[in-house]
């Protein structure tokens, strides 16, 4: 008799690959790198990546990455993480960095000389430095595709957050091909409902990582969080409705 996680497993593995067939995420000969936070999707989808990867077909390569920044506070155990990866044969790279929240210092990164320099936020500042060490290592190791773990719920509040904060019907694409490098953003959990992940890590004891941002705060995408959940109270078929508009207007493939 299966149990629940073998029936969870099954469920997500099911739409991991569907969506690496219907959107081309994976194909023969890749070299993916996985970013690996120590969150539970970024574990999962490092999980699904792992196990699929011993299988004949498609055949390609798998490694991880694991961005450290010194100057924000993270409970992170890299034992636990190193463990994960051996057991699924998967290398791990470790990779500590920093980033500065004065506007003196990022000047230089994010102005022109011609142009009127505004500050950016830290959270922006962060995400991009762990984006630039993403891309970095990838290229170094000859990737081809860098893997993100985000999943349905993700892309959907990014549509409502484009949506009613720019004025566009756009999202994370579940396929974008870089312009300026020869890389690939997939991201292979964009059918799995976040419901699903936060269950199967419960019963797998995937190990939460804590982490103390003295940056964080309440943002747009816990507001569009909590407006989804509701609005999925009165209709329940409103997550299938959101995917399936985003289907039709071709917004899950950015290869152009």
């Amino acid at each position: 008799m299966r149990t629940e996680v073998d029936r969870l497993e099954k469920r997500i593995r099911e739409r991991f690959v569907k969506a690496f067939v219907t959107y081309h995420l994976i194909e023969d000969g890749d070299h993916i790198l996985v970013a690996l936070s120590g969150g539970k999707d970024s574990l999962c989808l490092l999980e699904m990546l792992g196990k699929r990867a011993k299988i004949d077909k498609p055949q390609f390569k798998v490694e991880a990455i694991h961005v450290r920044m010194e100057n924000i506070a993270y409970e992170t155990s890299t034992d636990y993480l190193q463990h994960f990866c051996d057991d699924l044969g998967v290398k791990l790279h470790i990779v500590t960095t920093s980033f500065s929240a004065t506007p003196t210092d990022q000047n230089s990164q994010f102005s022109t000389p011609n142009s009127q320099f505004k500050p950016k936020p830290p959270c922006f500042l962060c995400s991009w430095n762990r984006r630039k060490q993403m891309f970095n290592l990838a290229q170094e190791l000859g990737c081809n595709k860098i893997a993100l773990g985000h999943h349905q719920d993700d892309l959907l509040h990014t549509s409502m957050m484009n949506l009613f904060y720019q004025g566009r019907f756009d999202t994370m694409p579940a396929l974008l091909k870089m312009r300026k490098m020869p890389l690939s953003i997939i991201r292979p959990l964009c059918l799995v409902e976040e419901a699903d992940i936060r269950r199967y890590a419960e019963l797998r004891g995937y190990e939460k990582q804590v982490k103390f941002c003295p940056y964080e705060k309440d943002s747009h995408r816990d507001d569009m969080r909590t407006l989804f959940e509701n609005i999925q109270q009165q209709n329940p078929e409103a997550r299938h409705s959101l995917w399936n508009a985003l289907v039709r207007a071709d917004k899950l493939v950015d290869i152009s």
